[in-house]
C-alpha cells in the first residue's frame, strides 16, 4: 500500500489516491472480517481465540485509519483532496467496520458472561 510519507505535499495523482483508497477499504474489510471471525469463536466458547482474533482486527483497522487521518491531514478542510465514489465508499467501508467491531467487542462480553 502506497505509504503518504513518502508522496510530496502536492496533489496525489489518480493512481496513487486510488492505490490508498484502495488500502483504506482492504485493511477495513480485513478488520471487520477478522471481528466475526472473533464473535464466532467466542460463541463456540473459544475467548482466548477471540481474543487473539480481536487484536488482529485492531491492528487492520488502526492502519485503515491512520490512512485517513493521513487524508484528512493533507486535505485540511480546504478541499485539497479529489472526492470520488470509491473514496465515499471507502470512508463508509471505514466507519462500518469501526461500528462492527465495537458491537462485537460487547457480544463477545456477553458470550463470555453467558459461558
Amino acid at each position: 500500500m502506497l505509504n503518504l510519507d513518502d508522496v510530496p505535499d502536492t496533489e496525489l495523482a489518480t493512481d496513487e489516491l486510488e492505490e490508498v483508497v484502495m488500502g483504506l477499504i482492504i485493511n477495513s474489510g480485513q478488520a471487520r472480517s477478522l471481528a466475526y471471525a472473533a464473535l464466532a469463536l467466542a460463541k463456540a466458547g473459544d475467548f482466548a481465540g477471540a481474543q487473539a482474533k480481536m487484536t488482529q482486527s485492531h491492528s487492520a483497522l488502526n492502519e485503515a485509519h491512520r490512512v485517513q487521518t493521513q487524508l484528512i491531514e493533507r486535505d485540511q478542510g480546504e478541499g485539497k483532496m479529489k472526492v470520488s465514489l470509491v473514496l465515499v465508499h471507502a470512508q463508509d467501508h471505514l466507519m462500518t467496520s469501526m461500528l462492527a467491531r465495537e458491537l462485537i467487542v460487547e457480544l463477545i462480553a456477553l458470550h463470555e458472561k453467558v459461558h
